[in-house]
């Protein structure tokens, strides 16, 4: 259904329009996305009369600071946090600035490193969107896509883009699009690609510190990480590791996902304690392996909502999952960063394998994790029952 990043790149180096499809739990949409540098009348006058949405020109934060660029409100409430600036016209070569031709002027000066504050009159018929520092791997929107994809296409990180309505004046979704994309003879991709693209060729978590760590459960190497480009940049990633894990033999690996109520406070509610001491007495007889420990973040709300739903009997990870997915991608880099490839992956939930494997770590086997409510003096007899 989806053609490759490569493909969608080499038509944005040549100034085509590529269709961008994101999540179905964000705005299931699709936008026409082109290179701001290599906007044309032309390709204006398409946008507006083939997609007959918005255009916008997404740019990077750094040329919106160039360009004095502010947000068009203090308070943004748009639903999916899309950063508006003020509206522009190019001021010079232009009239009203409204013209197919006037608009496409207006873009290609805002990609235009050259181009300075004085040069727009504001407002305007183009609404510059300010795209996030780390781009999709930061923010999963159709405006870091465009900015990453004129990035890895060697142009300036900027973009013109336009949504995709039907002739019902609803929006296009994903069978629409692909129709629209075999139509028009226009490449199609996924912002969920992108991100798995970037993520397996660009690492960006950086190890803090490491220590030995002695517990009732091993003793293990502690390293902790964090990801510039994740939901928090504050919080800290945690790797336990025993032993040597280089060689190309797959590496015992447990990824766990933070659980308030049952790793901090130790509920009875919920077996997420009893998986984590589990996964590191496994790694601990196996001589060989890495625990790595996910924060989610969790605020005031999420602490409340999930000390609400234990108290409703909720527990496991309906009452521990905030409203993003688990991190992959960066207990994946983590693992990379470590230089494990290969993994025995402890787990009992299919989704994680799949999860995990979408970030190009091959699982060669899935170990199954027993669990039970057992007392601290048992902990310390399955220790050393081996």
């Amino acid at each position: 259904m989806f053609n490759t990043i490569e493909e969608a790149v080499s038509d944005i180096k040549k100034g085509k329009m590529v269709i961008v499809v994101d999540d179905e739990s964000r705005e299931n949409e699709g936008d026409l996305v082109m290179a701001a540098d290599k906007c044309r009348a032309e390709d204006l006058n398409y946008m507006i009369t083939k997609a007959k949405g918005l255009v916008c020109v997404p740019v990077s934060r750094e040329q919106a600071d160039n360009l004095a660029l502010v947000p068009m409100t203090s308070e943004n409430t748009e639903a999916q946090g899309t950063a508006f600036s003020v509206s522009v016209d190019k001021l010079v070569g232009t009239t009203t600035g409204i013209s197919a031709a006037e608009r496409a002027k207006t873009a290609r000066a805002l990609a235009n490193p050259d181009s300075k504050p004085a040069d727009f009159r504001r407002p305007g018929h183009i609404f510059p969107l300010i795209a996030r520092p780390g781009g999709v791997l930061q923010r999963a929107g159709h405006t870091e896509a465009a900015v990453d994809l004129a990035r890895i296409a060697g142009l300036n990180p900027a973009g013109t883009i336009c949504e995709i309505i039907q002739s019902d004046g609803t929006m296009a979704r994903l069978p629409q699009l692909t129709e629209f994309a075999e139509r028009e003879g226009l490449k199609i991709i996924s912002v969920e690609e992108l991100i798995h693209w970037r993520a397996l060729r660009e690492n960006f978590v950086k190890e803090e510190a490491s220590a030995r760590l002695s517990t009732r459960w091993g003793s293990f190497e502690c390293r902790a990480y964090t990801d510039p480009y994740g939901p928090d940049p504050s919080l800290v990633y945690i790797a336990l590791i025993k032993g040597d894990i280089s060689g190309p033999e797959p590496v015992l690996t447990r990824v766990h996902s933070e659980c308030f109520t049952g790793n901090l406070l130790g509920s009875l509610d919920c077996d997420c304690c009893d998986k984590l001491h589990e996964a590191m007495i496994m790694i601990e007889k196996e001589g060989r392996g890495i625990l790595v420990y996910i924060r989610r973040g969790l605020g005031r709300d999420e602490i409340l909502a999930n000390l609400k739903a234990a108290g409703n009997g909720e527990h496991g990870s309906g009452a521990n999952t905030s409203s993003a997915m688990r991190e992959y991608g960066t207990g994946a880099q983590i693992l990379s960063r470590l230089g494990v490839h290969k993994m025995r992956l402890i787990t009992n939930t299919p989704a994680k394998i799949k999860g995990l494997a979408g970030w190009g770590l091959e699982i060669t086997e899935h170990v199954p994790l027993l669990t039970h409510p057992i007392a601290d003096v048992a902990f310390s007899a399955a220790l050393h029952s081996a």
